[in-house]
């Protein structure tokens, strides 16, 4: 099976050739081209060229066309600020909630960060075409504002200032609509709606009900591709039926018992995860066969399980012989039938 159908396959709740594999080591192709980090994002053909090659390396399930998350701050008037070992950071919030009241949604052709990552994804698309996905990816509306205003004044926005709330969830799905079908429209088979405020670990879930469940669910059926709703390392157990009812196709799994993510996902949304990134960046072989075979036990029988880190970015620290053990694990111990029934 390619890449593309093997995962199309799980997503129906089937049992494909092997367990799918995505793989996110979104900065090591910047080690793969000898570049800083800083370098590597500042041109489409750098990341082009650095998941080409990792694709080739790992022989994994899926080319990853986003780049970091601050380049949406930037979109609002902000900044990155890169650094030698890890992935870029967004500046100081560009927003004030007073600006909320006339705030517009920036227009993606203005934004040159934003156009380096279209080109990225229909260069990705013309090399891979449909034999793995390429993969994009959208801050939710409800999650953006961490970054535009800053986590204090936006808590202060959600309390004090409802009707302002409101006001920027409606900019923010805009903007987010925008964004994700541009991508689409480059050349990105999915997209990952990333939405870590919605996680219990970050959020009352009765604020996620009332501002983000809403929305995601508006700007998910707006994207004219399928999402995956991505808490990025939040368990999401707590708000799973929330987060079906968006119509994702796919949920990452946090820090959570994998068994039963996959018990009250079957048959309703495919599960991807949940590798600890943060742990991989000291694993040995033994290790890192573990908690391989650890997760494919977990969840892999009957399809609907895509394995993958828990945060869908590997750090820096984690050593390409370790990506090589996982690739090498999956090809042979997730090959279906899984012995035992496994997951």
């Amino acid at each position: 099976m390619t890449g593309m159908e093997r995962i199309l396959t799980t997503a129906s709740h089937r049992e494909p050739d092997r367990v799918p594999l995505l793989l996110f080591p979104t900065l090591h192709g910047a080690r793969e081209l000898g570049l800083t980090i800083e370098n590597y994002f500042s041109k489409a053909e750098h990341v082009v060229q650095g998941q080409l090659r990792m694709l080739e390396r790992y022989g994994h399930d899926c080319v990853n066309g986003y780049f970091h998350v601050a380049l949406e701050a930037e979109a609002w008037g902000g900044c990155t600020i890169f650094r030698e070992d890890g992935p870029p950071n967004a500046g100081p919030p560009p927003l004030t909630a007073d600006a909320i009241a006339t705030l517009e949604p920036p227009r993606i052709g203005d934004q040159p960060g934003l156009r380096r990552v279209l080109e990225a994804q229909q260069a990705l698309r013309r090399a891979v075409g449909d034999a793995v996905p390429v993969l994009g990816a959208v801050i939710s509306p409800f999650s953006l504002p961490v970054l535009q205003l800053g986590f204090e004044r936006y808590l202060d926005l959600i309390f004090d200032r409802p009707e302002l709330m409101q006001r920027l969830m409606e900019v923010n799905a805009a903007f987010c609509v925008q964004w994700a079908n541009a991508q689409v429209a480059a050349g990105a088979h999915a997209v990952s709606y990333i939405d870590p405020l919605a996680s219990p670990l970050m959020i009352d879930p009765a604020l996620y009900r009332r501002f983000g469940a809403p929305v995601a669910k508006k700007v998910i059926a707006a994207i004219a591709a399928p999402s995956a709703v991505h808490l990025a390392s939040g368990p999401c157990l707590a708000v799973l039926e929330d987060l079906v009812d968006t119509g994702a196709v796919m949920v990452g799994a946090g820090e959570e018992d994998l068994a039963t993510v996959k018990d009250a996902c079957r048959g309703r949304i495919t599960v991807v995860g949940n590798l600890n990134g943060i742990r991989m960046r000291s694993w040995d072989e033994a290790a890192t066969l573990a908690a391989v075979r650890g997760a494919i036990d977990a969840a892999g029988c009957g399809g609907g399980f895509i394995l993958s880190d828990q945060h869908g970015e590997i750090p820096w620290q984690v050593p390409e012989t370790t990506l090589t053990v996982i690739a090498d694990a999956v090809r042979e111990y997730g090959r279906y039938p899984l012995p035992g029934g496994r997951g």
